[in-house]
């Protein structure tokens, strides 16, 4: 078996990892992206890609593609009861992308795909798992399986895991995890939008029964997000394509929009359906010797308010030079640097996710009247901008 060199070996070719292996292409290191997956990027996933983000992509050269496919959105709309509560403008949140761009994962992944190609052809090595990883002074050997299950290996100055929340290359290290899990459960679903609501708005409904949201996508689809009972524990199981479950999810979802918000999607439309849970996790360290961990890997958060992804893109716009300067310099990497400021960012966007989910929560008398008082006042003082700055993550 021959081993391989390079200069980083980022094991995981999603969203984060692509970027990774793209950013420190353009730099002009030798790297390679193992994905375990074989097959092309599918499913719309995670949607929205927040400002930060696409300007990480224009450095890349991948925001115009991305902006020219997806639905922009410009405003949110808080609601409850069947009442305007106030409204979010992202106008003023970035002068370069003055709103969050919402684009099927997998198209986002083809476009990082394409783009990293562009960059380092043949740098993408899909059907390819880590199984193996031995660290050395001043080099880091992984082995793994090919797509044809046969044995792989290579030697790089370092290694990035950006192959999500259950990390092989975390369990390699042996580094452990903290957090929490939340009794909080939602159903997720794409139909055709049924209108009513401008292509440029999302919608957050927080009525008595728990919060709805709605976030347009390309193509004249709307994606719905609900918290479901406790008791309707069918929701939340994940369910095969075409199994009658998943039609009966669909019509689950279809029924409580309705109920919530007088919206009526079209259950027959649904082109995905998705129950699941919430959980917070950070990793016990995030560097150790010449491995790196981003992304899920490194911090899971809730998915609610969306910053999951974007937090992953963010971790590779500021490793990417810290790892660009230790290979040129022959240095190990300073992760302790890296590690506070992306690990305290991951801190402040589960605390907002948190807060999120703590707002919609079912509510009744007194406490839904004062949350819809809370909620007017926010948006409609110049607390309003604060807000919508915060949510399209200015901070971070």
């Amino acid at each position: 078996m021959t081993t391989e060199q390079t200069d980083v070996l980022v094991v995981g070719g999603g969203p984060v990892g692509l970027s990774v292996g793209a950013l420190l292409a353009a730099e002009g290191l030798d790297v390679r992206v193992w994905e375990r997956r074989d097959a092309p990027p599918s499913g719309s996933r995670a949607i929205g890609i927040h400002p930060p983000s696409l300007d990480l992509f224009a450095r890349l050269g991948v925001a115009a593609p991305v902006v020219a496919e997806a639905a922009l959105v410009r405003r949110g709309i808080a609601t409850s009861r069947g009442r305007t509560l106030g409204t979010l403008s992202f106008d003023h949140v970035s002068a370069t992308h003055p709103y969050v761009a919402a684009l099927d994962q997998h198209r986002t992944e083809t476009i990082l795909r394409d783009r990293l190609a562009a960059l380092a052809p043949g740098a993408l090595r899909t059907g390819t798992a880590a199984t193996a990883l031995h660290r050395h002074r001043d080099h880091v050997d992984v082995h793994g399986t090919g797509p044809d299950g046969a044995p792989v290996s290579v030697r790089a100055r370092f290694v990035v895991g950006a192959d999500g929340a259950r990390s092989a290359v975390r369990d390699l290290l042996g580094v452990g995890t903290h957090g929490r899990d939340y009794g909080d459960r939602y159903v997720m679903g794409d139909f055709a939008d049924p209108g009513g609501t401008p292509a440029d708005t999302a919608v957050v409904d927080v009525g008595p029964a728990g919060v709805l949201e709605s976030f347009p996508l390309p193509g004249g689809r709307r994606r719905y997000v609900a918290l479901v009972p406790h008791h309707d524990e069918e929701a939340t199981t994940r369910a095969p394509d075409g199994d009658a479950a998943e039609a009966g999810r669909a019509s689950r979802l279809a029924a409580l929009v309705r109920d919530r918000t007088g919206v009526a999607p079209d259950a027959a439309t649904s082109s995905m359906t998705s129950g699941f849970r919430v959980r917070r996790r950070t990793a016990d360290r995030v560097g150790v010797g010449r491995v790196v961990l981003v992304g899920d890997a490194a911090h899971e958060i809730s998915p609610i308010g969306g910053q999951g992804m974007n937090l992953g893109w963010l971790d590779a716009a500021a490793l990417a030079p810290v790892l660009a300067g230790a290979v040129r310099s022959g240095s190990s990497g300073p992760w302790p640097r890296y590690a506070t400021t992306r690990q305290a960012a991951a801190a402040r966007a589960a605390r907002q996710a948190e807060a999120n989910m703590a707002v919609g929560r079912p509510a009744r008398g007194l406490a839904l009247v004062g949350r819809e008082a809370l909620l007017r006042s926010a948006l409609r003082l110049p607390t309003g901008g604060l807000l919508a700055s915060v949510y399209a993550m200015r901070w971070a």
